[in-house]
């Protein structure tokens, strides 16, 4: 059963980057969009950002934007994360759609703190 595995998160200050990947163990990516969630203490879980399956399309939460870029090839995606605020804080999870457009395969995640 195919898993996906996200890795790169850890401790960065204010101001600092990471780069987020995730990739498919025990097969491949569907051919349909992914995304990138995250999840702070105490919160709900939130939209990241989305990419189509071809890469040319990409969507961000209003709160990333010119800050963190989502990207993919044929074996990973990526989040690259410039900038970073405390606010980043999360644990952050890779998803891909199904046909119908729900996210519904899900990685564990992956851990980011910002401190400031």
């Amino acid at each position: 059963q195919v898993q996906l595995v996200e890795s790169g998160g850890g401790l960065v200050q204010a101001g600092g980057s990471l780069r987020l990947s995730c990739a498919a163990s025990g097969g491949t990516f569907r051919r349909y969009g992914m995304g990138w969630f995250r999840q702070a203490s105490g919160k709900e879980r939130e939209f990241v950002a989305g990419i189509s399956w071809s890469g040319g399309r990409t969507n961000y939460a209003d709160s990333v934007k010119g800050r963190f870029t989502i990207s993919r090839d044929n074996t990973q995606m990526y989040l690259q994360m410039n900038t970073l605020k405390p606010e980043d804080t999360a644990v952050y999870y890779c998803a891909e759609q199904n046909y119908f457009g729900t996210y519904d395969r899900w990685g564990q995640g992956t851990q980011v703190t910002v401190s400031s």
